[in-house]
């Protein structure tokens, strides 16, 4: 349900850069799709996974996006490491807090990392170089989103427009009317290449998920008539997010939100089974987790569980104040460091 609500989230990007060019949503969303079953209907992994290096490789126009943007390192360097909260803490800024993790860090990643290292036929002895790319590739998309958060607030900030999102087509449209015609088709044509690319491997990963489930087979080095299954729900999981897409009057940007936050509060669950799979030595074997990696694991779930919590307790209770939910946040941290050192002293 949320690998559909998010592959939702990529058609709504290609509508709104679409429409930003004067192109109807009908025809672009039509067109990606298009496009989109097209990469994976060859039956060949490796052409595939060419498509998708031209997709990324367009990435570079964020370089004369962010020149374009003048942006200041002082007050970035700042904000990077005093983050700022409009409003002070309150259930708006942890709603935003879980969908940008959400987006970053997003469950469908999970499954879609293990697939696809089976799908490109990668053995034990390459898992080193696989697991160098992922953070290699880890840095570079934070990087990226750090780019395009930069751009926006320095393109914005002293205008009528700075602190009122309204969706990604908004931003192109602002970045047009501040910086110039130049930067908004050039922030329009990145959402573009990055709904394509994140609806090609948000829908893969679904089918991969449904494939061993089914225990069908289940590979992009597959033609079509030999794993009907896998291409089959490929294609619907698109066809059905494009038609939500076009459906009138649907709030594109308050949909593209919500599904993140969704999908960060459902991530601490998919990343436990993530750990005790990660644990499994009947599975794994000698590539099992290091202790270290554990605690980081550990971390990280905490984390992301008391931002639930935490989220959970300012919509239930909205009365609460930004201080007694730094409480709630502190009091958490507090219990999750007792029960880490409970952890260690019973272990060693």
């Amino acid at each position: 349900l949320v690998n559909g609500l998010t592959i939702v989230t990529e058609f709504i990007g290609v509508a709104l850069a679409g429409r930003y060019f004067g192109v109807p949503p009908w025809l672009s969303v039509a067109g990606a799709g298009t496009l989109l079953v097209a990469f994976v209907a060859s039956g060949s992994f490796r052409r595939w996974e060419r498509w998708m290096y031209v997709l990324i490789a367009v990435n570079v126009l964020l370089i004369p996006l962010v020149l374009a943007a003048h942006p200041r390192l002082a007050p970035m360097a700042h904000d990077f490491l005093v983050p700022g909260l409009p409003g002070g803490l309150n259930a708006t800024v942890l709603l935003l807090i879980i969908a940008i993790v959400g987006t970053t860090v997003a469950p469908w990643q999970l499954f879609f990392q293990q697939s696809n290292v089976v799908d490109k036929r990668i053995t034990p002895r390459w898992i080193g170089y696989e697991r160098t790319d992922t953070v290699i590739g880890s840095f570079v998309v934070v990087i990226g989103a750090a780019v395009i958060i930069a751009v926006t607030t320095f393109a914005f900030a002293g205008t009528g427009r700075h602190g009122h999102f309204t969706d990604a087509e908004g931003v192109a449209r602002g970045l047009a009317a501040t910086v110039g015609q130049h930067a908004g088709g050039l922030f329009a044509i990145l959402l573009l290449d990055a709904s394509l690319i994140g609806a090609a491997a948000v829908t893969l990963a679904t089918s991969y998920a449904l494939g061993d489930i089914a225990g069908a087979r289940h590979s992009l080095h597959r033609p079509v008539r030999d794993a009907p299954l896998f291409y089959g729900a490929y294609a619907f999981f698109l066809a059905a997010a494009a038609t939500v897409v076009l459906i009138p009057g649907a709030p594109l940007g308050l949909i593209t939100e919500g599904v993140q936050a969704l999908a960060g509060v459902l991530l601490p669950s998919a990343t436990v089974f993530l750990v005790l799979l990660c644990n499994d030595r009947a599975v794994l074997g000698p590539w099992i987790n290091k202790p270290w990696l554990n605690a980081v694991a550990g971390f990280i779930i905490g984390v992301l569980v008391l931002l639930s919590l935490v989220l959970t307790a300012a919509t239930l209770f909205p009365h609460l104040s930004g201080g007694q939910l730094a409480a709630l946040l502190a009091g958490g941290v507090a219990l999750g460091v007792l029960a880490v050192a409970g952890w260690a002293a019973a272990r060693f």
